[in-house]
């Protein structure tokens, strides 16, 4: 059972310092309160080194440092929340079970710390508010809201589909390129092995008979020979690249915003990348205005989770358009970053008040159109990788072994 060390004041007002076991703060109170102490503060206390040790590694190593907390952690917080909550279960206690139950350790200590502080009277948004880093935007607007209109637990559960589908679409974002991916990596290593290690043997037999080698034997026992002088250039380089172009892209505005508008171009990718965006900025408008957030502040956010810049500063200029009072749909066509289909639909529920509703259709309509594109994409990728793979790991064997067949002309 947790310790907590408890500050509070005796009824003759001096203050006294006390170590008390309980299993959650309802009640640490109810034996503080026993006790006749006025309760001023508590921290807990861990007993062992080993837990203290353990506590380090969760905070400062391992998975939580490099995995962080993902779409399908928060739609699992907030799917057990909102259905504890929809049980009426107090929020506190709520928040502790959870925490309790959530294997991602970040974000279950984040939620502890939730807790404490709602027990200390700050309200839920607020709480979650003090952990940018590990609650999403969209989540603590939509917990606001719902405790603004006594909804908490819809808006939770409502938070909990979002984060599902969003993370279905990175998913098969991720199956599109995954696969490709992997046998381009592949695909390299067995050339530069065959390269590194193989050509150089049949080039020692071949220099053995001393006639001139097919010009496709000697390009590619050159380029062999040329490899293996410079393989810790070539080494050095490719980290070099790689390292550079993180940091760019992490730390430069502009250089990021040329990736991604390179993305959009990209003959069928780019497509992808559109339709994506366009599905998780839909679901997401179509989440939070559904939810009663205004929709300046659904654009603010439906901005940012789009995931790529271009079309984050598109729609940053729809919001300024639509504070000054102009319909939403004119200034998206204006942009001309967004498809005429949404644009027709966004038009059709302004005029009809039906924007929820139209929102909702597109999302579902962009989340589709992924999952077919996902499936086009595979299906053209996986011949054409293979053609491309067989040709040259072909053209090197036939290389290699030419000579073979004119072993006459070789040998002097």
């Amino acid at each position: 059972m947790p310790k907590y060390k408890v500050r509070a004041y005796t009824e003759e007002g001096s203050l006294v310092e006390e170590v008390i076991e309980a299993s959650n703060f309802n009640e640490l109170m109810e034996k503080v309160r026993s006790k006749g102490l006025s309760f001023v503060n508590a921290d807990e206390v861990v007993d062992t080194a080993p837990k203290e040790a353990q506590k380090e590694k969760d905070t400062k190593g391992g998975f939580t440092l490099f995995g962080g907390v993902g779409d399908r952690d928060i739609a699992l917080f907030c799917r057990q929340l909102g259905a504890m909550v929809n049980a009426g279960v107090g929020i506190i206690e709520a928040l502790e079970i959870v925490a309790e139950q959530m294997p991602n350790k970040k974000l279950a200590q984040a939620t502890l710390e939730v807790a404490k502080d709602v027990s200390e009277g700050l309200s839920l948004s607020e709480a979650m508010n003090k952990h940018p880093n590990v609650y999403p935007e969209l989540v603590i607007n939509l917990v606001a809201v719902g405790e603004e209109t006594g909804e908490l637990d819809n808006a939770l559960l409502r938070a909990s589909e979002y984060y599902e589908k969003l993370a279905m679409i990175k998913s098969k974002i991720k199956s599109a390129s995954f696969y490709p991916v992997f046998v381009l990596v592949i695909a390299t290593v067995i050339v530069t092995g065959i390269l590194y290690f193989l050509v150089p043997t049949f080039a020692e037999i071949y220099a053995s008979f001393g006639g001139a080698l097919p010009l496709p034997t000697q390009m590619l026992i050159n380029i062999s020979n040329a490899l293996r002088a410079n393989i810790l250039y070539i080494v050095a380089a490719i980290v070099i690249f790689s390292v550079v172009f993180r940091l760019l892209y992490t730390k430069s505005y502009g250089f990021k915003k040329g990736v991604h508008q390179f993305l959009l171009r990209l003959p069928k990718f780019g497509d992808l990348v559109l339709k994506s965006s366009m599905a998780k900025f839909s679901r997401t408008m179509a989440t939070l205005f559904a939810s009663g957030v205004s929709i300046e502040r659904a654009l603010e956010v439906a901005g940012k989770v789009a995931g790529n810049l271009v079309i984050m500063e598109a729609v940053e200029k729809v919001k300024r358009d639509v504070t000054e009072g102009q319909a939403m749909w004119s200034s998206m066509e204006k942009t001309g970053q967004f498809p005429k289909l949404i644009v027709a639909m966004v038009k059709v529920g302004e005029e009809t008040g039906r924007l929820d509703e139209m929102l909702d259709t597109i999302a579902r309509f962009y989340e589709d159109e992924v999952d077919r594109t996902v499936e086009g994409l595979i299906t053209l990728i996986e011949p054409m990788l293979i053609v491309i793979l067989g040709t040259i790991v072909g053209g090197i064997l036939i290389a290699l072994y030419m000579p073979i067949f004119k072993i006459g002309e070789l040998v002097k």
